[in-house]
């Protein structure tokens, strides 16, 4: 990676995450070599330079974005959300013509109404920007800069993102399947299992693939974000010199080595085209590989490895019954496999009962909405 870029000032920025993931993308911040960090519900905060926003987006596999926080502050009414608002260097980031779309949540405040938190904080970083361009009127015209308004028991935090669509749109997922994983959950499913591109891994019901894109990614060591563009590249704050090196530092850190075996089976022919398709448009078609499959053929000769699952959940109202009959031939099929670790996301509240083994470790993480639970069988280690 080259080094002769500017001066990088000190920044706070925010990962986003999925309720559960949280430690996972605390461990690839600190991967990153951002070791002051601080984790709470739903996100990850970490001292870094502006260079880190570049490498963050590029490299954050389980995180949902990646926001620089402008400001942090106590507000009980309007006028102090709007006095220190104004006071925040919004200059410093947005240009005169800046568009700067503000959206706003707010969780057990006396701030109640979100259109006025909306309205009040635009408000507020107008009065900012009237100070330093010397102007009335904002086109906003120019570059998008979207802001967010985040209020938890009057503790407000405002924050520009710098990702746009979320770090789950990798870019290689064109063709959409059904019931599809998020790209950032199911790399938190492999992060969160024992495996390593030395064992092999086997996703019995892949539909289309992206579990064993995923994992595939992470054996090549290929930063997920590496195909995609975001807003930030853009912004004048960052230089492109910093965006230019990242991806460098990101490409030359690609390794063509092999993995020990990733598979993945499904009897959906037309998933598997789709994951096909997908493993292409990800470049890792070479090191993954998807058979036509019933889950009723499932075996393997490999007598260590791990195999990661998100089968069927039941969800809807008459596939409950479906849903079992799936997992009770799982238990089965993966009866005798004693050596292998197996992981298996689902919302089903009698999984184990019906999968007639009880888990080692349950941990609870949401599938967009769905709240579910990670049940892992482990085995030993290899020898």
């Amino acid at each position: 990676m080259t080094t002769n870029s500017p001066p990088s000032a000190p920044l706070t920025l925010v990962a986003t995450a999925a309720f559960g993931l949280e430690a996972v993308v605390a461990r690839e911040v600190e991967r990153l070599g951002y070791a002051e960090r601080s984790v709470a519900d739903g996100r990850v905060t970490f001292a870094a330079d502006e260079a880190a926003v570049c490498r963050a987006n590029l490299w954050l596999r389980s995180a949902d974005r990646v926001l620089v926080r402008l400001g942090e502050f106590e507000a009980r009414d309007f006028g102090e959300l709007f006095d220190r608002t104004r006071d925040l260097p919004w200059a410093e980031w947005l240009p005169a013509d800046a568009a700067f779309p503000v959206r706003a949540k707010s969780v057990r405040s006396q701030l109640r109404s979100v259109p006025d938190v909306q309205s009040i904080v635009k408000k507020a970083i107008v009065e900012s920007l009237k100070r330093t361009y010397h102007r009335e009127w904002f086109e906003e015209t120019g570059l998008a800069f979207g802001v967010e308004a985040s209020i938890l028991k009057d503790r407000v935090t405002l924050t520009l993102d710098t990702t746009g669509p979320g770090l789950h749109k990798r870019g290689y997922r064109t063709l959409v399947g059904t019931a599809p994983l998020k790209e950032t959950l199911a790399a938190a499913l492999i992060q969160l299992s024992y495996w390593n591109a030395d064992r092999p891994l086997i996703d019995p019901l892949c539909g289309s693939g992206t579990i064993a894109i995923e994992a595939a990614l992470i054996a090549q060591n290929r930063a997920p974000g590496l195909e995609r563009t975001f807003p930030s590249e853009k912004w004048p704050r960052i230089s492109p010199l910093l965006w230019s090196n990242a991806r460098s530092e990101a490409r030359e850190a690609i390794t063509a080595a092999a993995p020990a075996s990733i598979v993945g089976t499904d009897f959906d022919e037309e998933e598997l085209r789709l994951a096909r398709h997908h493993a292409r448009a990800a470049g890792v078609e070479s090191i993954v590989h998807f058979q036509r499959k019933a889950l009723a053929e499932f075996s393997t000769s490999r007598r260590y490895g791990c195999l990661i699952t998100n089968p069927p959940y039941g969800e809807r109202s008459g596939e409950r019954s479906e849903a079992e009959a799936v997992y009770r031939e799982l238990g089965r099929v993966l009866a005798g496999l004693e050596t292998w670790s197996i992981y298996v996301l689902t919302s089903h509240d009698r999984f184990e009962q019906v999968f007639r083994r009880r888990a080692d470790r349950r941990r609870k993480l949401y599938n967009g909405r769905i709240p579910c639970t990670y049940y892992q069988f482990l085995g030993p280690k290899p020898p």
